[in-house]
Formats: structure tokens, C-alpha cells, sequence
């Protein structure tokens, strides 16, 4: 009896060449935008859930802007905690609308890597029914490992 074996795993060098490594199973088309599975050994840092307000507490204006601030948001929780975007090994977005999510995707992207530059760890979306502060288009959470 043979057994199958399961995809040859690969890993890829990230960017910066530190840290977290990209898993990519051989064999699969690589993902654009994110990333199949991460490894990273370290000091971990995580956040909360992110939403798009500023330092006042107002929301910013339409589903893209609030992503960009959420964004600026981690990358602030990040600094705070000794790491920096090139660290994020995950990313859980909740959007109260898909259909919004997919209709901005070129915007998005733009907004992701003027904060974060290309450099895309797992991430998961997830539609849901609201949020917390009931204007709120997004959030997400965020987890980095800062390399010993």
C-alpha cells in the first residue's frame, strides 16, 4: 500500500531576509497579497482589534481611508512594542461588507504597502454583521514576532 504524500513545503526568504519566513507548500500558485503560512521565532507582539479613528477618536471618511488609518494604527501598536511591519505574521481583517472589500482591491493594496511596503504575511478575511463602533467599515488584528 502506498501512502500519498502531502505537498514538499518550501520557504521563502521575506524580504528583509530576518525573522519570519514565508511557508509556500512546492506545487502551489503563489498567493498575491498574503501569504499561505508563516514562521517566525522570537518575541511575539499582538494587537487588539484595529479600527480606522485617529488619536481623537473620529473615524476616518469611506471604507479605504479607515483601512489605511487601521493600518497606521498597527504600525503605531507595532512601533510600541519594539517591531515593524516587516515582523506581521498575521492579519485578521473583518469587513462588514465583502462586496466592498473586493470593489477597492487596487485601492487597497496601494493603502497596504504605503504602510506596511510588500511585505505580506497570513491573513484571513472575515464578513461580518457590525462591529464594536457601528460606523466602523474594518478591523483587524494584527501579530508580529520580533526576531531575537
Amino acid at each position: 500500500m502506498t501512502i500519498p504524500k502531502g505537498p514538499t513545503l518550501a520557504v521563502v526568504a521575506t524580504s528583509k531576509g530576518e525573522g519570519a519566513q514565508v511557508l509556500q507548500p512546492s506545487g502551489w500558485p503563489m498567493p498575491k497579497g498574503y501569504a499561505n503560512g508563516m514562521a517566525a521565532d522570537g518575541r511575539i507582539v499582538v494587537t487588539g482589534g484595529v479600527i480606522g479613528w485617529d488619536s481623537r477618536g473620529r473615524l476616518a471618511d469611506g471604507f479605504v481611508a479607515q483601512v489605511r488609518q487601521t493600518l497606521a494604527n498597527i504600525k503605531a501598536i507595532l512601533e510600541a512594542g519594539g517591531a515593524r511591519p516587516e515582523h506581521l505574521v498575521r492579519l485578521t481583517w473583518y469587513v462588514v461588507d465583502i462586496e466592498e472589500y473586493l470593489a477597492n482591491l487596487k485601492a487597497l493594496g496601494q493603502a497596504y504597502r504605503e504602510v506596511f511596503g510588500a511585505h505580506y504575511p497570513a491573513m484571513a478575511l472575515v464578513q461580518v454583521v457590525r462591529l464594536v463602533e457601528k460606523e466602523a467599515r474594518v478591523e483587524i488584528e494584527a501579530t508580529a514576532v520580533v526576531p531575537r
